[in-house]
């Protein structure tokens, strides 16, 4: 009998796809998607520098006693303007959800055009400044589902600001929203509650909701924040599961005083999150 060597082992890893970011046997793709992993340790590696930063509600508080307040803008907020079609897709008298609402005229813009608005915001005298310097007149109640916190109303417009904590807040109280505009709320709550957060904005959105979400992408280790970094990666697991992410733009925004947190660079990226069909 002709002797004959054994088959040679085949080698397990001949290639790496470079399009699937995973390693190839013969025809066969094994299920390991290293970009997958890469992702998740870059993403916690970006977020370790603030991972453990924390502000209380006080310091919010204090903040706005103080007038410390170079997050508020005076004007429409551009971002919400350049994307307001696409946010109302058509529809008329939508009900706009403002999270950590503070005193932005973006609300009395909407009000003006026939939309209500419904924010919730920590700082009484906010909600107050919001009131007074656009004109308005408002009534106080006390809200029984919330222990202590109050609700301002406005009595020309459709606008209904709630001072309580956020994670008070829920659908029971004013039910869902068809919109929801967060400039400065994701960004500026403590990085460890994202997931709530998250979960929370989520309980609240329609089945037609657009939320229209502005995030800040620099480098951590230059400043500690608020607002905070948010890289696109962490929006998507946030929310990813549950809705449909597209990124609307993605704009240098970089000014003198970002410059002075010792920043070199400063991304503005603005998301469309929608609820993903049933």
């Amino acid at each position: 009998m002709q002797h004959q060597d054994p088959p040679k082992p085949e080698r397990r890893f001949r290639t790496f796809d470079q399009h699937h970011r995973c390693w190839c046997v013969g025809e066969q793709i094994l299920a390991v998607f290293i970009q997958e992993s890469w992702g998740q340790v870059n993403v916690t590696s970006m977020l370790a520098p603030q991972a453990d930063r924390v502000m209380a509600l006080a310091e919010w508080e204090e903040r706005w006693q103080e007038d410390r307040i170079g997050f508020h803008q005076p004007h429409v907020h551009p971002m919400l303007k350049n994307n307001i079609d696409k946010v109302l897709a058509g529809r008329a008298e939508v009900r706009f959800f403002f999270p950590l609402c503070g005193k932005a005229v973006d609300m009395k813009w909407l009000a003006d055009m026939g939309h209500s608005v419904v924010g919730v915001e920590i700082s009484e005298k906010a909600i107050k400044q919001f009131f007074e310097e656009n004109n308005m007149t408002y009534n106080e109640e006390p809200v029984p589902a919330i222990p202590g916190a109050k609700v301002f109303k406005c009595s020309e417009r459709n606008i209904s600001l709630y001072q309580c904590d956020l994670y008070n807040f829920s659908s029971s109280i004013e039910s869902q929203f068809g919109a929801i505009w967060d400039r400065g709320s994701l960004v500026a709550i403590n990085p460890r509650d994202r997931e709530k957060y998250a979960a929370l904005i989520i309980s609240l959105m329609a089945k037609d909701c657009r939320y229209l979400l502005d995030t800040l992408l620099y480098n951590p280790e230059l400043y500690e924040g608020p607002p905070f970094l948010v890289p696109n990666e962490q929006v998507n697991s946030l929310f990813g599961n549950s809705c449909d992410i597209e990124l609307l733009s993605s704009l240098d925004a970089l000014t003198e005083r970002q410059r002075g947190w010792g920043l070199d660079y400063l991304t503005e990226n603005v998301h469309l999150i929608t609820p993903k069909s049933i």
